[in-house]
């Protein structure tokens, strides 16, 4: 299984999303939160299993939820950019890979 690491931008995204989830519904963000750790469980294991996309990354969709989580393989580790809501402009999160 490949290591994965988060950019601090990506954890925050992943936490303000737990937490508009849970406050949208309860048990939403744990839900929520609960995709997110399964997608990148997928990605440790299949980290080239995600769609080749922008910068040389690569995206997953997060089961039940319109996000996507970018992330780059390097060094045979896997970095998450971004937990991207489908609804952002597709690229916002480019500068964080170059």
């Amino acid at each position: 299984m490949t290591r994965v690491r988060f950019l601090p931008a990506a954890e925050i995204e992943l936490l303000r999303e737990v937490a508009y989830y849970s406050k949208a519904r309860s048990g939403t963000g744990v839900r929520f939160n609960a995709a997110v750790l399964a997608a990148v469980s997928r990605i440790a294991h299949h980290p080239r299993g995600g769609a080749p996309s922008y910068l040389g990354t690569r995206s997953t969709l997060v089961k039940g939820f319109p996000f996507s989580i970018v992330y780059r393989v390097a060094d045979g580790d896997v970095l998450v950019v971004a937990i991207a809501p489908h609804r952002m402009r597709p690229d916002y999160w480019a500068s964080r890979v170059t």
